[in-house]
């Protein structure tokens, strides 16, 4: 057994920073591991013209210190009727994606779109213009745990009408969502949150309710996880690495109306070293986390490295003012 484990620096394609007095925190946490994110665009106002795109990345690199070489990757959001000609400032000023939310999926999504015919424009833009399409896949309109299989018909459409646009379906979370796009063009990739690889529901509210745990699409069944595990342990290049770190205060996580959230950047890449490990499989774990992605997206390979220390430790309770992923757990790996 090694002591030490060196991978390129990860990619990380989906990651929420906030914005305001928390920004630089989460900012310098992603930082501190990362070479590359991929940043959400549903803030309020949400990222949804070349202009507030160029504003919030001049913010998140003020946040940096000198010595990052971390690089954040633009989104914007896509609204109902955005014309061709905001895409193309967008794409101008350095997006790499556009985000499609379904009207009131998830957290500030009450502007998306209740169908792709009101987003038509926009999206033959994209396909000209060659800036992927990330979905967050699921129909608000039915129940919680059916949401992402309901809207794999809507991706299908998507597919079908818009046959050279990239799709990548966000932070899977069932076996029936894995099966659609291994089947699919090489088009259509997916990213997978290390949460969704690591808990079932019961870990979330099989015992006394987690709201830490609580996320959107929720946690599912084991044999969902199963399927995910499998998918990723393949080595696929159609399946790649997004953190959905989306951190809440503790005191909005811990009341009665607990947004949805898992803040796993701290934590996130030590956890996936020891599962990935456990499982013997520890070489798909490059693939997943830094060659993958970058593929799909067209960017160069990572040029830095990153390097895990065998030292156990145990997650603290609070980081950042929000509780992390694995809170209380002892971990195998740690961040040199």
């Amino acid at each position: 057994m090694t002591d030490e484990l060196i991978l390129p620096k990860p990619d990380d394609f989906h990651v929420h920073f906030r914005q305001g007095e928390s920004l630089q925190r989460y900012v310098r946490s992603q930082a501190a591991w990362c070479g590359r994110a991929l940043v959400m665009p549903n803030i309020l106002p949400p990222i949804a013209d070349a202009v507030s795109l160029s504003d919030y990345r001049e913010k998140i690199v003020a946040c940096l210190p000198d010595s990052s070489d971390f690089f954040p990757l633009m989104s914007f959001k896509l609204l109902t009727g955005m014309s061709a000609a905001t895409v193309e400032a967008c794409a101008a000023a350095g997006a790499v994606a556009g985000k499609y939310y379904p009207a009131g999926a998830t957290t500030n999504a009450a502007d998306g779109p209740s169908s792709p015919d009101l987003v038509s424009e926009a999206l033959s833009a994209m396909e000209s213009a060659g800036i992927v399409l990330s979905i967050h896949g699921e129909d608000p309109d039915v129940p919680s745990m059916e949401r992402e299989v309901a809207f794999l018909a809507t991706v299908e459409k998507i597919l079908a009408r818009w046959p050279r646009l990239r799709i990548v379906l966000e932070h899977l979370s069932t076996r029936e969502a894995v099966e659609f796009v291994a089947a699919g063009p090489e088009r259509l990739a997916a990213t997978i949150s290390a949460h969704h690889l690591l808990f079932t529901l019961d870990d979330m509210m099989g015992g006394n309710l987690n709201p830490h745990l609580f996320c959107k699409p929720v946690i599912k069944t084991a044999a969902d996880r199963e399927a995910l595990r499998a998918a990723v342990f393949s080595g696929s290049p159609k399946f790649f690495f997004g953190s959905d770190s989306a951190p809440h205060n503790r005191s909005a996580k811990e009341s009665a109306h607990a947004p949805g959230g898992v803040y796993s950047s701290p934590t996130a890449i030590p956890a996936l070293a020891g599962l990935f490990e456990s499982e013997g499989v520890l070489e798909a774990l490059k693939p997943f986390i830094a060659q993958s992605g970058a593929r799909f997206y067209g960017l160069p390979a990572p040029r830095s490295s990153l390097r895990l220390l065998r030292k156990s430790w145990t997650v603290p309770g609070e980081i950042d003012g929000a509780v992390p992923m694995c809170a209380g757990a002892e971990l195998a790996w740690r961040l040199a």
